[in-house]
């Protein structure tokens, strides 16, 4: 008799009958859920090989349940309140309609037996199971809870009640050296930022923003409106602007949550907060920034889930992967990551120390500022206004008996010096760089004034950066290029011989962008005993890289062209973030 298969195997087998996954894909996906213990749904997901709707129609299928597209069904207030919010999160349920003694569920898992029971429990109903992808029921509830307020509206609202107080309102404005500022009490301001047009359009801004994937809010005051952007993905996108009106109050409601001065408003002041959407902290770092028309303000986004657990997950080949974990494990020396600012260095320097951290090692970071707390690990903010710099930190460090050492980033001559002096005395030391490629953080060190010998001693690894744009899986479809791209991107076209290439056509799930999420594409150079000498001799960095490169050494360029081969981005997205060698 052959063996029951399991709920996801008869998922895979489904997938396979309809031509959305290839029997090596589900060989793969098997053996990786056998080792790792993950959902085989998840894996799907995280591999994007399908889309969500794709799933729950074969999950529906494979139950014998309905699927539902919970984001376009309305469900009235009575209906979803007969489940109470705690359990619908907890279970991951909402309830959709109520048909007599009959009420339809939408359900991640149809299987929860548990869950049915305590729904049943609960509302002394026949209960009748639908499924629907987890996000989107955490996102309905959410929804539901605010009322469906949306962004637009509360807007709309805030600007009435403003232009209905604009006759009352005793602000005056007065010009102070060229600067646009409002002589205010600071009674009013702190009363102003307190009201519930001002409380409720702040919140939204937040939950909009982490909803939408954003790392960065960019609140911007000129002289007749205040622009609101977020990041998203890479790139900035306007949102419907806030009530001019509502310029001070808002940046005083900001401020106030991330405990600033809400009288200081000539200086900058930078500051941070924590909030909880859906069930999970997010910390936010804040600047603002005194501008002609008023503060300028920028809200970084720092959400712990997207730190990798492990280095195996920074989507590297097997070569290269081989090189990092190399340098990972070494007992001592400099390991360098390079790239311009947000191009996730941090995070990978977060991963390797997540791959290190265990009761043998004292680990200790100096950081300007510590974006993200990792418990086991002493880290300590940089504060320059009290003296305390990198280099302060760092010599104090040193008297802590410390295994390894995390520096932020080496910015001035002195910190390189301590840096490499740590490396040289048996210290493992992970820091992160300005400069452009991997050969660079040799010749950048140098240009610092550290002593060719020192250098060759010292770095063991450097690593370049960047982060390129997704193909969105919901609307991925294949594409064909005219020759001029793959002239501008200097490959020949042959090397794509046999591949499919993709873009996205762009849908409602992307915001028609054709993107949704970013990988990194990590470019390694190991520094071998040949690299050793050309540092001694004050080599180019392009004399290092051509080097590099015969030794096995993937370019920017060259990861990206692989991303392009596996389907994950496309031609255009190599051509704006890397650079040719």
């Amino acid at each position: 008799m052959p063996p029951v298969k399991t709920f996801g195997e008869r998922i895979a087998d489904a997938l396979v009958d309809d031509g959305l996954l290839t029997t090596k894909q589900v060989d793969e996906l098997l053996d990786k859920q056998r080792k790792e213990g993950t959902r085989l749904q998840k894996l799907l997901l995280e591999k994007a090989y399908i889309t969500d709707q794709d799933l729950l129609v074969c999950m529906g299928r494979v139950l014998n349940t309905p699927p539902v597209n919970i984001a376009r069904t309305p469900i009235a207030a009575d209906i979803s309140e007969l489940i109470p919010r705690d359990i619908a999160l907890s279970h991951k349920v909402i309830a959709v309609s109520r048909l007599q003694n009959k009420l339809f569920v939408a359900m991640a898992d149809p299987l929860n037996v548990l869950a049915i029971d305590d729904i049943k429990r609960i509302t002394r109903m026949e209960v009748s199971p639908m499924i629907a992808s987890e996000k989107a029921i955490i996102d309905k509830i959410n929804n539901l809870e605010s009322g469906g307020s949306r962004m637009e509206d509360i807007i709309k609202d805030a600007q009435k009640q403003a232009d209905a107080e604009a006759e009352a309102d005793n602000l005056e404005v007065s010009t102070d050296g060229g600067v646009g500022l409002e002589s205010v009490d600071i009674g009013s301001l702190a009363a102003s930022s307190e009201e519930a047009p001002v409380i409720k359009l702040a919140n939204l801004i937040l939950v909009q923003a982490i909803k939408d994937r954003a790392s960065d809010i960019h609140i911007e005051p000129f002289e007749k409106v205040v622009r609101l952007r977020y990041r998203v993905d890479g790139a900035l996108a306007d949102m419907p602007p806030p009530p001019k009106n509502l310029q001070i109050a808002l940046a005083s409601r900001l401020k106030i949550m991330a405990s600033l001065d809400i009288a200081e408003r000539r200086l900058p002041q930078d500051g941070r907060m924590r909030v909880k959407v859906s069930g999970k902290d997010i910390d936010l770092r804040v600047s603002f920034l005194p501008t002609v028309h008023g503060e300028k303000c920028v809200l970084r986004i720092l959400d712990k889930s997207n730190l990798s657990a492990s280095i195996d997950k920074l989507g590297m080949d097997p070569d290269t992967f081989r090189r990092f974990r190399y340098a990972v494990d070494a007992p001592h020396g400099l390991m360098l990551v390079t790239g311009p600012t947000g191009s996730g260095k941090t995070t990978t320097l977060y991963s390797a120390l997540n791959e290190l951290n265990n009761p043998e090692f004292n680990i200790v970071t100096v950081e300007d500022p510590v974006e993200f707390q990792i418990p086991g690990i002493n880290q300590v903010p940089v504060k320059k206004e009290i003296g305390l710099t990198f280099a302060s930190a760092l010599r104090s460090i040193l008297r802590q008996d410390p295994d390894i050492l995390m520096i932020g980033e080496i910015r001035d001559t002195e910190t390189a010096e301590i840096a490499v002096e740590a490396a040289l005395t048996g210290h493992q030391v992970l820091s992160t760089m300005h400069c452009n490629d991997a050969p660079g953080a040799i010749a950048r060190l140098d240009d610092m004034g550290i002593q060719p010998f020192l250098i060759s001693s010292s770095v063991i690894l450097s690593c370049a950066q960047r982060l390129i744009r997704r193909i969105c899986p919901a609307c991925k479809e294949p594409v064909s290029y005219p020759a001029k791209i793959f002239q501008d991107i200097q490959v020949d076209p042959k090397y794509f011989d046999g591949i499919t290439l993709y873009r996205g056509r762009g849908c409602e799930r992307c915001k028609n962008t054709g993107y949704a999420g970013r990988c990194a594409i990590i470019e390694v150079m190991t520094v071998t005993d040949e690299i050793r000498k050309m540092v001694l001799k004050q080599a180019s960095s392009n004399e290092i890289s051509k080097v590099a490169v015969e030794q096995g050494m993937k370019t920017l360029r060259m990861v990206a062209l692989d991303k392009v081969k596996e389907g994950l981005t496309t031609l255009e997205q190599t051509l704006v973030v890397t650079a040719a060698h």
